[in-house]
């Protein structure tokens, strides 16, 4: 492991101090940058890279020391500084991976399309041979047909695998800014959840008022969340966590629970 980390951070540190730019933002970057440079020598989880940050963070901790008891935000600035530059190449790999699966859902929601395409020409045709037969039987037949159509099980899993997508795609935005993130991957999160979650606003119109506000207070979140992003404020972590407690609260709702409860023991 380089020696010279520890004299980098602290030379970095006294530079900022010196032109007045020493906000905990500015020791986050610093931390960041000098263990970026020598992260990529180590293989991930690796003693070295634990000795690297700890390294890291000390030097911090030696260059406030004089403050004593208040050193929280610089300690936090320096750990978060530290966890970014050891994870910048793992990030790049979630990225790739990420982009790999949603090139992946692409092509399931397109034969998922085509499959309800083709089922739904097998259901014409059943109900067209319908008119043929006697008005006991195509009223029979027309029954089945709509009930397949209308099933409400099939409705209720898709906004139930649409809303755990979205609050996934969440996770993974508060995941990606608190260790580390681009910015990038940050907003592709965000954008990814409120993909899902505008799948699984409900069509019903009493529902839709039963839950308004809350999803109202979810989409002013999705916004400002995205703002903070692009100023890039810290305060994107408290954001992003607020969002997820927001998407969780509000995916409790049951459309009403008694009807989920008898539309699943049918």
């Amino acid at each position: 492991m380089p020696n010279n980390i520890k004299q980098q951070i602290q030379a970095d540190l006294q530079q900022a101090k010196e032109t007045g730019q020493l906000r905990t933002d500015r020791i986050r970057e610093i931390v960041k940058s000098a263990v970026s440079q020598v992260a990529s020598e180590f293989k991930q989880g690796s003693g070295e890279l634990r000795s690297l940050v700890r390294d890291a963070v000390s030097a911090v901790i030696e260059n406030f020391q004089e403050k004593g008891g208040e050193l929280k935000d610089e300690v936090t600035a320096s750990i978060e500084g530290a966890l970014e530059g050891i994870n910048s190449q793992r990030h790049e790999n979630i990225a790739k991976t990420q982009t790999d699966i949603k090139r992946l859902q692409a092509q399931l929601d397109g034969e998922e399309e085509q499959l309800q395409q083709e089922v739904d020409v097998i259901l014409a045709e059943i109900e067209e041979t319908g008119k043929e037969k006697s008005a006991t039987t195509k009223t029979a037949i027309d029954s089945a047909v709509n009930a397949i159509k209308d099933s409400e099980e099939v409705g209720l899993l898709k906004k139930r695998y649409a809303q755990l997508q979205a609050q996934l795609a969440i996770v993974r935005a508060n995941l990606a800014a608190r260790y580390g993130g681009r910015t990038m991957e940050v907003q592709d999160y965000l954008d990814e959840a409120k993909h899902w979650y505008d799948k699984a606003r409900p069509q019903a119109e009493a529902v839709a008022l039963q839950v308004g506000e809350k999803r109202s207070q979810l989409e002013d979140q999705l916004g400002e969340a995205g703002t903070s992003l692009a100023r890039k404020e810290r305060q994107i972590k408290q954001t992003l966590r607020q969002l997820l407690l927001t998407a969780a609260d509000l995916f409790k709702d049951k459309e009403p629970a008694d009807k989920e409860r008898e539309t699943i023991h049918k």
